[in-house]
């Protein structure tokens, strides 16, 4: 790409100048991500987002039930309808339900219900206080409650009298995330869940504060028998159903009510995100229970570990843009991002150590996407460097191509093949000595000439060098490659004759409608293929990209000689032999070009092919010329400037050089 930067008339960076670049907007890249997503991370709703990807996660495949879990009796529908009591029942039907538990083998028996105040009925706390004893876990609350004057903690809990009976008293409260769904693990030592292990002969210890709760599944997906089967177990249940099992009694409706409803003691939790319903109070301490017992509960990494894990994404994603950035830095970093998730699954599942993706998910992608973002804009400057300097050289289409595939570009002083044009206007010195009072008529006349002439040897693939005054010189194979430069040479050649034909015409009825004296316009083209030099050539001010080499003081010579031979197209040996395949290329003579002591073949081009008969004869025709023994009398040049009538010129010419 040096070149391009040169022909743009701009310093060119040297790869390890744009390597340098590369790395500062790397780094500038990595040490915003760090700071930027750092900084989010402190942010509520960025722990959010981590959370519900905790939700994600967690939730990813459904951990199986622990075995010999709690069992729920459940304060439903069918029991509200079977009892036919108005809420809350009588102190005395919940002792009934404790003896038939405790009869049945219950290991232990949790009542996630709050008897804070005296029965209305004296005789239902007798009965209640009657069947506690220390295998009984009754429901307590703790609320903070905010005013403008102070932040107040208020505890509640059961009757003195049912705790003198040797009943356990566990707080049922539970703290929700900003997002209004339970994940955290209770941080009291006195839990529900925790004095209800106890009771059952579990040692629990103490949760960590940043504990989260692993879900078994949504709503109704522990055993759960209704409140009145659990009246008369023998009647409804099998046989040794509540057997050494833990037995949680509470509030759970048979249908779980969605998140827009609501209901008493309901939570989301994160298999909420799944089912959009809400988990009984009951069934939520029967999940953090199992947590406690068997050690599922899952610890959050920490700050420190987010920030480690934010420093590798950003790392990760310079690592992967550090060369270049294309498609397939996509699909790396999908493949990371997948890793990222993976590997956060995996710390939960077999570390019970939650460590958010969405850090190092985030900070990677800005970096990959930043770093996209600047290898964009400099592909942008880079095209808009190739249109502004090779526009002048070439087609707008060969421009496109080469701004979309810069790869094409070899330039810097390679030596090529080239094929070489030079096309110069005859007699233009006598137009502008006819139209010296009148410059401006002159430029644009000249203008009007050359401009078509260009577009011929643009739509032919070429590539313009330069104008000189009148002439205008082209190559072809150069920038761009061209298997067929030669061929692609001679049809602009043939085209640009074309052109002047319709030039003159016009020119012809432009000067007859003013009244002036007509005259027309010739022009000489010279075509010569052989290696160059190919380049930016000039000062280190101003240069131009332009081609040096004895093939092109060949072609420039073939131009020239066109005049003396009275042909407008002469093209050189290789040329005639590489475009034979698609032209009727024809030998004309032989000239000898300075520096060179060999004569070189000059050939011309016909569009139309003579016959064999006719060549054989053109060839009797050279060999005479060459040997010497031609004479103007000879039949030979008779018969050609008839059946050649292309070349009569050309015989005419050589009849009037022999002696």
């Amino acid at each position: 790409m040096v070149s391009i930067f040169r022909a743009a008339g701009r310093a060119a960076p040297t790869p390890g100048t744009r390597r340098r670049y590369r790395l500062i907007e790397l780094a500038v890249l990595f040490v915003a991500t760090v700071a930027i997503v750092s900084a989010l991370t402190f942010t509520s709703p960025w722990s959010l987002i981590e959370l519900r990807s905790y939700d994600y996660l967690t939730t990813l495949d459904n951990p199986p039930l622990p075995e010999k879990g709690p069992v729920i009796v459940a304060i439903d529908e069918p029991s509200l309808a079977e009892i036919q009591h108005q809420w809350p029942w009588p102190r005395a039907l919940h002792a009934r339900l404790i003896d038939q538990l405790r009869a049945a083998g219950a290991k232990a028996i949790g009542l996630d219900i709050i008897f804070s105040e005296p029965a209305a009925a004296p005789e239902n706390d007798d009965a209640l206080q009657a069947a506690l004893g220390p295998d009984v876990v009754l429901a307590g609350d703790e609320t903070l409650i905010t005013t403008p004057q102070a932040d107040q903690l208020v505890r509640t809990e059961p009757l003195p009298r049912f705790i003198d009976a040797g009943a356990r008293v566990g707080i049922a409260s539970v703290g929700l995330d900003g997002d209004g769904v339970l994940r955290a693990m209770p941080h009291y030592d006195d839990s529900f869940a925790a004095e209800t292990a106890r009771a059952a002969g579990f040692s629990v210890p103490q949760p960590g504060g940043n504990s989260m709760m692993q879900s078994f599944g949504p709503a109704r997906t522990y055993p759960t028998v209704s409140y009145y089967q659990g009246l008369d177990p023998e009647g409804f249940l099998p046989p040794g159903y509540f057997r050494d099992r833990i037995v949680l009694v509470g509030l759970s409706l048979q249908t779980a009510p969605d998140v827009k409803a609501g209901a008493p003691d309901t939570f989301a939790t994160p298999f909420t995100v799944h089912t959009g319903r809400l988990t009984a109070g009951v069934e939520v301490q029967a999940t953090i229970l199992d947590n406690l017992v068997n050690g599922l509960s899952i610890r959050h990494a920490g700050m420190t570990v987010t920030l480690l894990l934010v420093l590798f994404g950003a790392l990760a994603g310079s690592l992967a843009v550090y060369r270049d950035s294309n498609w397939w830095t996509a699909v790396a970093g999908a493949l990371v991002v997948a890793l990222f998730v993976f590997g956060s699954y995996a710390a939960i599942r077999f570390g019970q150590v939650f460590a958010s993706p969405v850090g190092p998910s985030v900070a990677f992608l800005m970096v990959v996407v930043g770093q996209a973002g600047f290898d964009y804009a400099a592909e942008r400057r880079s095209r808009k460097q190739i249109i502004r300097a090779f526009s002048q050289y070439l087609s707008p289409a060969m421009v496109e191509r080469l701004a979309g595939d810069p790869t094409q570009l070899k330039l810097g002083g390679d030596t090529r093949t080239l094929s070489i044009l030079f096309c110069d206007v005859r007699g233009f010195t006598t137009i502008a000595e006819r139209m010296k009072n009148d410059p401006q008529q002159l430029t644009t006349l000249i203008n009007r000439l050359l401009t078509p002439l260009s577009e011929e040897i643009l739509a032919c693939g070429g590539t313009i060098d330069k104008y000189i005054g009148d002439c205008v010189m082209a190559f072809w194979n150069a920038p761009l490659d061209d298997d067929r430069h030669a061929v692609n040479a001679v049809r602009a050649s043939l085209q640009m004759l074309d052109a002047m034909d319709r030039f003159n015409e016009e020119l012809r009825l432009e000067l007859a409608a003013r009244g002036e004296e007509p005259y027309g316009l010739r022009i000489g083209i010279g075509i010569n293929t052989g290696d160059c030099v190919v380049g930016n050539m000039g000062s280190s001010s101003r240069f131009d990209y332009s081609a040096l080499g004895d093939s092109v003081n060949l072609a420039s010579r073939l131009e020239g000689e066109s005049k003396n031979v009275g042909l407008a197209l002469l093209i050189g040996e290789e040329t005639a032999r590489q475009a034979a395949d698609a032209y009727c290329t024809i030998e004309l003579d032989r000239i000898t070009v300075k520096g060179r002591t060999e004569p070189s073949p000059v050939f011309t081009v016909l569009r139309e092919r003579p016959s064999p008969e006719v060549l054989a004869k053109h060839e009797r025709f050279l060999a005479a010329k060459y040997d010497g023994t031609l004479s103007t009398s000879d039949p030979l040049l008779d018969h050609l400037a008839q059946a050649i009538p292309a070349l009569s010129p050309y015989y005419a010419m050589i009849r009037s050089h022999l002696p």
